[in-house]
């Protein structure tokens, strides 16, 4: 999916919703644990009762590796699902992948060539501290896209991202105005979130047409409004991630109906957003 097809879909769908499928066997409803494959008929449940508000869908492949072959099976089932959906939304492996050259292209065939794996994501978060060419792999498929880990919510993002050199820019402002040098606002985004809605200026500042994703909205207690504030450019540049929120609505026999609540709430504030920057 290109960036233009992407802005495409966010004024189609009058939002910038992308719903995490942390898909937590342990905390799935349990009405569903007495089927052959819970998680794949949850993360279907989920899709069915979302889709006409949400962008994009973002599996969180530790929840599914960590399963070994059940789990794995289970993504494949998910995924399948999707591709019937394809023109209607943007899947992205959350992986955060990052090593040596050779073994990043390995990475890179697994999530984009269904030849070679079975499965075709769009696109595919990584981690960038190992230089580019842990990245340039990920680039050199037609069509996909890096989402790059640029600035993190989590507490110990302060280890490094942070570090500041003699001059006063911090390691994340290196990483992107190193990275642009790899890819193009086409082909790569960038990780920033949401808890840290104040720093989007800056990264704006660097990376004006280049699309954010943004975590840590919902039960991580990001804000929307301010996420748009500093965060949204000429063609929206944002996909806003809600994971717990949504799945975790109700853990009841009501879990999809919860979810379709939920995510309909947040495209309808995504649309004020959206119109009150003329782009609808």
């Amino acid at each position: 999916m290109t960036r233009i097809q992407l802005f495409e879909l966010i004024r189609k769908k009058k939002s910038f919703l992308c719903v995490g499928l942390d898909s937590d066997l342990s905390k799935i409803p349990s009405h569903l644990l007495s089927v052959e494959d819970p998680i794949f008929e949850f993360n279907k449940r989920i899709i069915e009762a979302t889709l006409p508000y949400t962008i994009a869908y973002k599996p969180n492949l530790a929840f599914y590796e960590s399963r070994g072959l059940q789990g794995m099976e289970s993504l494949r089932r998910t995924m399948e699902y999707l591709d019937k959906y394809k023109e209607e939304v943007f899947t992205i492996a959350d992986a955060k992948r990052g090593d040596i050259g050779n073994t990043s292209s390995q990475y890179a065939k697994a999530i984009f060539d269904p030849e070679s794996s079975g499965f075709s994501f769009d696109a595919i978060t990584v981690a960038p501290y190992m230089g580019e060419d842990s990245v340039k792999p990920f680039l050199e498929f037609p069509g996909k896209w890096a989402i790059v880990l640029a600035l993190t919510s989590n507490k110990g993002a302060d280890d490094f991202q942070f570090f500041s050199d003699a001059h006063g820019k911090y390691l994340f402002h290196k990483v992107l105005e190193t990275t642009q040098k790899w890819g193009t606002p086409d082909n790569m985004m960038y990780v920033v979130g949401a808890t840290r809605a104040e720093m989007l200026q800056e990264v704006r500042n660097i990376v004006p047409g280049h699309f954010l994703l943004v975590p840590g909205v919902g039960a991580q207690g990001g804000s929307f409004q301010e996420v748009a504030r500093y965060g949204m450019n000429s063609t929206c540049g944002l996909l806003v991630n809600a994971s717990r929120s949504i799945l975790f609505a109700s853990k009841g026999i009501d879990f999809a109906d919860m979810a379709e609540k939920e995510a309909r709430s947040l495209q309808k504030e995504m649309e004020a957003l959206l119109l009150g920057r003329g782009l609808l």
